[in-house]
């Protein structure tokens, strides 16, 4: 490294060099969700158009050689020339940074995309690109180029020369093909279901919009439309839940500032399920347009409450976690100008979308509670808000009680946990480990400096069928809580978490699975901190042991087993492991406790809608539910060729 800094030493990245040098900056990653964020780029590009009222129709395809299309019918980028650039605005918008449509109100009303790199950055990230704009009855097509320059760097996004008029054309719109760059992406392959998940939901949001993904290297297709919009996601989001009148609720309204769509409805659950959209993009932390709708319906319900005679003048208003029990409620912003907090665009921060949505809440619910025909409706919600706000009293005296217990000179976890020496959560680890049995052998093979182990001695409750008073009577439950030293719901602090890592190991059959779902279910509803923030795992335990004289392999799944036989070699013996109770310390610790050598799967949230609808299905009470997802996914043609291929087990 010299020790001259001078001018020659800066380096001006020009075009799109800056996106090929640093990707992770525009895209996240560069594994297999970058890759598909190139995709969502030009789809979110599509869709602005239909948001805006110019089309009804967009087109994906995944094509054989890896490349991907996304066709619209909205009104054509524009094709003339751009009287600064002195190119086509087509070439503008696929070459130039912060280069876009969106930075006023003239053209598009309410944008995804409002940084204006979308395009841009897909052009530079791929081996290729071509537009083709339909647009004033003629068809327009430019092609850009990634390649190898002479002095050994990549040129991103070239031109292979400018745009040109191919033809005469009826049609009208954009279709854009490109194929991502094999020299920043280690995977290459667009993932059908990922993709279908995603604009299924574009689909619900934007009512009308007909979108069709089509697979051309497996035939596979699906096509979306809901005329119901944001109430046909609702009742797709809670189907399998015991919903308590048979329509939704639903308004909508438009102002000077944001245009908003909600859709509500009670279940007799016990949990409130709020999903906020701004621009078609999830805001999963929430933010100002949450805080008025839930500010609003509080305030709403308290009023008819008091003057229909279920409050007493005696009696204190019901809180709002009361009156959003078992709530249901999709919330759909399309605004001017957003400003999300942060570079994640999770969280709204328009201080005037918390005003707007709470005076247009209040105005459209007083008109729908005010109508005789929905009496009914008010008398299931508040009589439901009644019952939570007697759970809430209840469920305060348990967390008193709970919090008294994580006090160390009040309860004493000796005998359940076995905690690590280390107190920096950065590096510590909790285990909750199926059964003493295996909770004694983690102990004695664990690092006790950075592992503990808590042993679990009976089945944790099913918090999806229970309310939080109830959940937290549960003993098992009880002492997870005590353990993470993060309280829970509304208390819930990350600052204060006592393991950085929490590891889920069950045995690897169907008690084990049901375990583990309990847990998961439990800091999902609870706790989703822990999971959003990246702090809870699963453990993998190895199914087989393949061993011989002088040769040992733990072979983790029924796929891998043929290859550690062959890999073992003639006289194999295998052992079978039906739980973790059967491996001593040093075998738990080799396979599924040592950092260098374990597997770990960690659990994420990158839907939260459909994690919503997974937990329902799956935990819920709900059996038929359950039945309809299990026959249209599960495989039960799948042939057990193993005795066939290898011969009888020794």
């Amino acid at each position: 490294m010299s020790s001259n800094y001078e001018a020659k030493d800066i380096v001006v990245l020009e075009g799109l060099d800056a996106v090929r040098l640093r990707p992770g900056m525009y895209i996240g990653t560069t594994g297999l969700k970058g890759l598909h964020h190139l995709l969502w780029e030009i789809v979110d590009n599509a869709i602005d158009e239909i948001a805006n009222g110019f089309g009804d129709k967009i087109i994906i395809t995944i094509n054989k050689d890896g490349s991907a299309t996304v066709t619209d019918n909205g009104r054509g980028i524009p094709v003339d020339m751009h009287p600064t650039a002195h190119v086509s605005a087509v070439q503008v918008v696929f070459t130039e940074l912060h280069a876009g449509g969106k930075f006023n109100n003239s053209n598009y009303s309410y944008s995804g995309g409002l940084h204006g790199v979308g395009a841009s950055v897909t052009n530079a990230l791929s081996r290729w690109l071509n537009v083709t704009v339909c647009k004033n009855k003629k068809k327009y097509y430019m092609e850009f180029e990634s390649y190898l320059a002479p002095n050994g760097k990549v040129k991103s996004g070239v031109p292979k020369a400018p745009l040109k008029e191919i033809g005469e054309t009826n049609e009208r719109g954009t279709s854009v093909t490109f194929l991502p760059d094999n020299r920043v992406f280690g995977d290459l392959t667009f993932d059908f279901d990922i993709i279908s998940k995603r604009i299924e939901e574009l689909a619900f949001l934007n009512k009308g919009l007909k979108i069709d993904l089509i697979d051309l290297r497996t035939g596979k297709s699906v096509s979306y439309h809901y005329e119901g919009g944001i109430k046909d996601f609702l009742l797709y989001l809670d189907k399998g839940k015991n919903r308590l009148f048979s329509t939704p609720i639903y308004f909508s309204a438009e102002t000077d500032v944001l245009r908003a769509e909600c859709a509500l409805e009670y279940t007799d659950g016990y949990t409130e399920n709020c999903f906020s959209f701004v621009n078609n993009i999830p805001t999963t932390e929430g933010g100002t347009h949450e805080v008025g709708f839930k500010s609003a319906l509080t305030k709403v319900l308290n009023d008819y409450a008091r003057s229909h005679g279920y409050l007493k003048e005696k009696d204190a208003n019901l809180l709002g976690d009361d009156y959003r029990e078992g709530l249901s409620v999709i919330i759909a912003v399309k605004m001017k100008n957003v400003q999300f907090e942060g570079q994640t665009k999770t969280k709204l921060g328009n201080p005037e979308a918390k005003v707007e949505l709470d005076s247009i809440t209040t105005k459209e619910l007083n008109k729908f509670f005010n109508d005789k025909a929905n009496e009914k409706v008010a008398d299931v919600i508040i009589n439901k808000a009644k019952g939570a706000a007697k759970s809430r009293e209840a469920a305060k005296h348990a967390k008193e009680i709970t919090r008294a217990k994580n006090s160390a000179d009040n309860f004493n976890l000796v005998g359940k946990l076995a905690s690590c020496t280390s107190r920096k959560s950065e590096l510590c680890e909790l285990f909750i480990v199926e059964g003493d049995s295996a909770g004694g052998s983690a102990k004695m093979g664990r690092d006790r400096k950075t592992q503990a182990i808590l042993p679990l001695r009976g089945k944790p409750l099913n918090a999806e069928k229970k309310r939080i008073d109830q959940v937290l009577a549960n003993e098992e439950i009880q002492t997870i809580i005590s353990a993470l030293e993060t309280g829970i719901q509304e208390d819930f602090n990350l600052d204060t978490l006592r393991y950085g890592k929490v590891i889920i190991l069950s045995d690897a059959d169907q008690d084990g699975m049901h375990i583990r779902s309990i847990l998961l279910t439990f800091f999902y509803r609870y706790m989703r901190g822990l999971i959003t923030s990246g702090h809870v795992f699963v453990g993998l335990p190895p199914l087989y042991k393949v061993y011989k004289k002088d040769y040992t392999e733990y072979v983790y799944s029924d796929k891998e087993l043929p290859e550690a036989i062959e890999r073992c070699g003639k006289g194999y013996s295998i052992q079978r492991y039906k739980g973790l109770g059967e491996m001593n310390p040093e075998q738990l610790w080799e396979t599924t406790m040592d950092p260098e050598k374990r597997t770990l799967m960690q659990v994420t949230i990158d839907d939260a809608a459909q994690a919503e609808k997974m937990v329902t299905v799956w935990m819920g009470d709900n059996i038929d539910a359950r039945k309809e997802y299990i026959a249209e996914h599960a495989n039960f043609n799948r042939l057990d060729t193993f005795a066939e291929e290898y011969g009888k087990l020794k």
